[in-house]
């Protein structure tokens, strides 16, 4: 049985929201992609309703993008705490936790339903599943929080 860092992680000690670089991988025939943990809630103490979550995966997979380069893409974890962003650039936690909480601001100040990619019924498997209004004030909320450069200890950027 193969060894899956995010099962021997201790959901108990981290400090939601943060960023953390799970892995950085080489590939065999070169190249390496990394990595990182988006954590925006708490384990075990809260998680996204899946309409709030898939508008923010569908609002990440461009608004960070604008903010980082190398990103090949940002998925929900199953629990609905975060978000994996796999990247081929390694970049700073900070880094990535400056362009999370800048993306999350410009959700909630700006973003109308227009700005919202890929939520019709051609392209997006579950086009009904989704909440604007859910993902605004999420972002709201993990802004007011702030969010950690470090998982076990808050780093605030």
């Amino acid at each position: 049985m193969s060894e899956v860092e995010s099962f021997t992680l201790d959901h108990t000690k981290v400090k939601a929201p943060y960023v953390r670089l799970i892995t950085e991988e080489k590939g065999p025939n070169g190249g390496s992609v990394a990595n990182y943990d988006l954590r925006l809630v708490q384990p075990n103490q809260s998680s996204i309703e899946t309409g709030g979550l898939h508008t923010l995966e569908h609002l990440f997979a461009d608004l960070m993008r604008n903010r980082l380069d190398g990103i090949i893409d940002i998925s929900p974890f199953g629990c609905r705490t975060g978000f994996h962003m796999i990247s081929w650039y390694t970049y700073s936690t900070e880094e990535v936790a400056k362009a999370l909480k800048s993306t999350l601001q410009e959700i909630a100040d700006k973003i109308t339903w227009d700005d919202v990619q890929g939520v019709g019924i051609k392209s997006c498997g579950n086009y009904k599943d989704h909440s604007l209004h859910s993902a605004k004030e999420w972002s709201k909320l993990i802004l007011k929080q702030g969010i950690s450069s470090d998982p076990f200890e808050r780093k605030v950027v």
